[in-house]
């Protein structure tokens, strides 16, 4: 091969005796950056698994105890489930479809295994779980018909802690357990290995036999979390990235809070000439005329300051006051961007974090709001209504077929069709009402959507909306009411006729 070394090294060529640069600067592991940057080369389970104990129990610290911290779990919560994600069920039956309605709006109120939640309840207790410890599990019990529940089977929600991260062990037939989880030899789940007891909980139980692990199928397990890389098998807390800054955050704002504490002790010193004598006898009182009685030590007494006092003092004596730090013209500054850091660090905007709107017009709020939205949907439909919400409706249709709570003919060859459901989470809020109904008229006239997506988009049933639309007219008819509200009521230009 011929040409010059330089030639060859810059034609790609390793060249004997020579470095060759990398192509990426963050490839490179020379100069002062490059060389300090050392990173983990660990796989996608064993990245999320390491510490994972110590990060949930620092992510459950920091919710307890950092302002901050709570709200971002509190608002990433309240905006995925709001007051709930319902099933709409898809049945081609119409008569199916009413009776499947009724049936879960009977059994929403018995689900809860613990009799502390309803569905939806349980689906804010999950959410919640899942954020502060990056997943949640739950499992399906089955109860007697005795109990006398309207579908007899309940759904009870668990934390992560009671499958051991620790558990790996080969089994037989070419079978392994990864991190608490069973696999065969094709790599499907097959089992989850859970404590019989929390092992946070210091009761008699888990000191006999309480912290062994009971194998449940995992077709009784819905396991919820969100998969960062491809086989990843447990999840990791939603904070994991922003602990330490919250932490180190929180400890600056209670040194910044105590020096303030220490600034509003308005303290002042007396002065007295050298010329003076002093010691016990030698000062006066001039409020009193009596001799200042001095401490054990030979100093004078502290003399407190009352609001409207006027103290006198004796000639020659003159008060300085003390002048301790404010909390510095960069706090509030410094405070914010380190508050924008850490919502950008759970997807959430620092207006929806801290609500602080100030200098935000509506249009770059409804930008900020539609950008957090959309990655709220996205966990929506993708993590939760996947992996929880489609599981439970599973659940609870098998449950129907086998107590037989409604007639479900041919069930094992019709199985799908009852399968078949729409979840619909609650709607957002309208940013500016007018505008926002406005611009769904339009759409709608305009035949860019439908009225049932309008009211499904709102978190509405558009069958329950249009049988109490009709129910208020035919009632307003029989009054003899008329509103201006009533479409029935306008021209073609949109006016009431007189």
């Amino acid at each position: 091969m011929k040409g010059s070394f330089p030639a060859l090294a810059q034609r790609g060529f390793v060249v004997p005796g020579r470095i060759k640069a990398a192509a990426y600067e963050s490839a490179s592991s020379a100069g002062a950056r490059g060389r300090t940057w050392r990173t983990s080369g660990a796989g996608p389970s064993a990245a999320a698994v390491e510490n994972l104990p110590l990060m949930r129990s620092r992510a459950r610290d920091a919710i307890r105890n950092d302002p901050w911290a709570k709200t971002a779990i509190a608002r990433l919560v309240s905006n995925t489930i709001g007051t709930g994600i319902q099933p709409h069920p898809q049945h081609p039956d119409k008569g199916t479809q009413r009776l499947l309605k009724q049936l879960w709006d009977d059994w929403v109120k018995e689900a809860d295994h613990d009799g502390l939640l309803d569905v939806y309840g349980q689906q804010t207790l999950a959410a919640r779980a899942f954020f502060s410890d990056g997943e949640t599990i739950l499992r399906r019990r089955y109860v007697s018909p005795a109990e006398g529940l309207s579908v007899p089977m309940q759904v009870q929600v668990l934390e992560a802690d009671l499958l051991p991260v620790e558990k790996n062990e080969l089994r037989p037939g070419g079978g392994e357990i990864l991190h608490g989880v069973e696999f065969d030899a094709n790599g499907k789940r097959v089992a989850y290995h859970l404590y019989r007891r929390h092992p946070g909980e210091y009761t008699r139980s888990n000191m006999v036999g309480g912290m062994s692990t009971v194998p449940v199928p995992a077709e009784d397990v819905a396991h919820v979390f969100q998969p960062l890389r491809p086989g990843q098998i447990r999840g990791v807390p939603e904070l994991a990235t922003v602990l330490l800054r919250l932490h180190s955050l929180d400890n600056f704002d209670d040194a910044v809070l105590f020096r303030q504490e220490v600034s509003n002790l308005f303290a002042g010193f007396v002065t007295k000439p050298s010329t003076v004598p002093s010691g016990p006898g030698a000062d006066i009182d001039p409020m009193t005329g009596q001799p200042v009685v001095f401490d054990a030590d030979g100093f004078s007494p502290i003399v407190s300051l009352e609001p409207g006092s006027m103290q006198e003092l004796a000639p020659g004596e003159e008060v300085e006051f003390a002048t301790p730090p404010g909390a510095g013209n960069d706090y509030a500054p410094f405070m914010r961007q380190q508050l924008m850091a850490a919502a950008a660090s759970v997807g959430m905007p620092y207006e929806v974090l801290t609500g602080d709107l100030r200098e935000v017009g509506d249009r770059v709020l409804r930008v900020l709001l539609n950008e957090f939205r959309r990655a709220i949907e996205q966990l929506q439909w993708n993590i939760f209504i996947h992996q929880y919400c489609n599981r439970i409706w599973a659940w609870w249709i098998d449950a129907c077929a086998l107590s037989g709570a409604i007639p479900m003919p041919d069930f094992h060859r019709t199985r799908r069709e009852y399968l078949r459901v729409r979840w619909v989470p609650q709607g957002w809020p309208y940013i500016n009402p007018v505008q926002d109904v406005n611009a769904q008229k339009l759409a709608i006239r305009a035949g860019l959507t439908s009225r049932s997506a309008s009211v499904l988009k709102q978190g509405e049933d558009p069958e329950q909306v249009d049988q109490e639309n009709a129910a208020d007219n035919v009632r307003a008819d029989a009054l003899g009411l008329q509103y201006d509200s009533d479409p029935r009521a306008r021209d073609v230009v949109g006016d009431i006729p007189t």
